[in-house]
């Protein structure tokens, strides 16, 4: 080769071990990616974050539980692709190469969840990628019915789990990480029905709840919870201290330093660290994670960017951010869940979980998508609070023949502290995270 011709070199630290395809092998899974087909990739099930190289063109995809993020680094011979979950591996490796002066975080570049993501490695300056959507569920086409639209979200969240359990080995153990609310109640409640339905032993089944210093709201209501089921006999609470919740150790951890997802990542460390302790041998979690994205179940005027109608009349908002096409998207943090995702993905990989929600998987979103929001709502905030816990239970009624008991929402970093302790733990300081970030890797920036 001419030393005038670049060299296109891919560095993928993605390790094949990771991926958790359920039907296909990674070699289909890329040569789909590869070939554009994008109702094939939608169909790809399970949890995936996958790289696919044809000469200069390199295209890349990942599911929306997973962070997957790229670094154009540059070499005498011609561009370089690295590829992997985090911005420390991105580091390291250009610090094994000789290149650590090339790093600083905000140039690592996370692939938006649902597109496939296409670079031409083709020399300085490369050009930008380019972003093709693979799921662009209709919006707005279930009629206004409480109890039509609860089956159908239901009956996608029953199915997702019904296709995960089918890929795992049916005498691994299965923990929900439980606090008694709306997504991790209907989680349990369709496991539990789901193992019965396939003739397998419910005594898989444990629900994990959190309690700091022998406190907080979620102890008690998961306790209430599983009473008013009787499936008291699946919950265990893990009791920690609080001097356990490290929210800087949770930046590290996440690579991040949103006041929120810094608090929620805090606490889940401190309950994957006791699940641990107690069960060393211990790998499948089925979390929650998505619910509140899907059903817009956040509290918009804590948002000053937000309106409801933005919240309601924006395709998949709170799961993906403003969109790859919008001033707002960040190149380094993708947006919404699409960026928030690394709070469970992180620290169930800190600890050596394999974690799964259904709430992520395209199906699902596909029905919440399809609810009228504006119609169901009309401006209301009150209406838009609302709506979860009607969907949600009607939907458990309907598909499950069960009553589910609803409780007031509430963040799992707020469930499970007291809240006299919440203030002394969490200082509500986004700028204290952002400086603690970027300290991680003053040393190569």
């Amino acid at each position: 080769m001419s030393q005038h011709q670049p060299i296109s070199r891919v560095i993928n630290l993605i390790s094949e071990d990771s991926q958790r395809l359920w039907s296909i092998g990674e070699s289909e899974a890329r040569r789909r990616l590869i070939a554009g087909d994008i109702d094939a990739v939608l169909g790809l099930g399970g949890s995936f974050a996958l790289v696919a190289q044809d000469g200069e063109r390199v295209v890349l995809a990942r599911s929306l539980d997973r962070p997957m993020r790229y670094f154009l680094a540059k070499s005498v011979d011609g561009p370089v692709l690295i590829v992997a979950d985090r911005m420390d591996e991105i580091a390291a490796e250009l610090a094994r190469r000789g290149w650590a002066d090339q790093f600083h975080p905000s140039y690592t570049r996370m692939v938006p969840a649902h597109h496939i993501t296409t670079l031409r490695l083709v020399g300085c300056p490369d050009p930008n990628p380019v972003h093709r959507r693979f799921f662009d569920p209709p919006r707005g086409e279930l009629p206004g019915d409480l109890d039509v639209i609860g089956r159908q979200y239901i009956e996608a969240v029953y199915n997702e789990l019904s296709r995960w359990l089918a890929a795992q080995d049916p005498a691994a153990p299965i923990g929900v990480p439980f606090s008694g609310g709306i997504d991790s109640g209907a989680i349990l409640l369709c496991l539990y029905k789901l193992l019965l339905n396939n003739g397998q032993s419910p005594a898989r089944l444990k629900a994990f709840t959190l309690s700091v210093d022998g406190e907080g709201e979620d102890a008690r209501q998961a306790h209430e919870f599983l009473r008013r089921t009787n499936l008291e006999m699946f919950g265990e609470i893990i009791d920690v201290s609080s001097s356990a919740l490290d929210p800087l150790r949770a930046v590290a951890v996440i690579e991040d330093y949103k006041t929120l997802d810094v608090e929620c990542a805090a606490v889940n460390l401190a309950l994957l660290a006791g699940i641990r302790e107690r069960y060393p041998d211990w790998r499948l979690l089925v979390d929650g994670d998505g619910g509140d994205e899907n059903l817009k179940d956040y509290p918009i005027e804590a948002n000053s960017e937000l309106t409801i109608r933005s919240v309601v009349n924006n395709r998949m908002l709170y799961q993906e951010g403003w969109g790859v096409d919008s001033i707002k998207h960040s190149l380094t943090y993708s947006g919404g869940y699409s960026r928030g995702c690394v709070r469970s993905y992180a620290c169930a990989r800190e600890y050596g979980f394999d974690g799964f929600s259904p709430y992520t998987r395209p199906s699902v979103i596909a029905v919440a998508e399809a609810i009228p929001f504006p119609e169901l709502t009309e401006g209301s905030h009150e209406r838009l609070y609302a709506l979860k816990g009607e969907i949600v239970s009607r939907g458990i009624r309907s598909v499950l023949g069960l009553d589910m008991p609803v409780f007031p929402k509430r963040r799992f970093q707020h469930g499970s502290v007291s809240a006299s302790r919440a203030a002394l733990v969490f200082p509500q300081n986004e700028a204290r995270y952002r400086r603690h970030f970027e300290t991680l890797h003053a040393a190569v920036v």
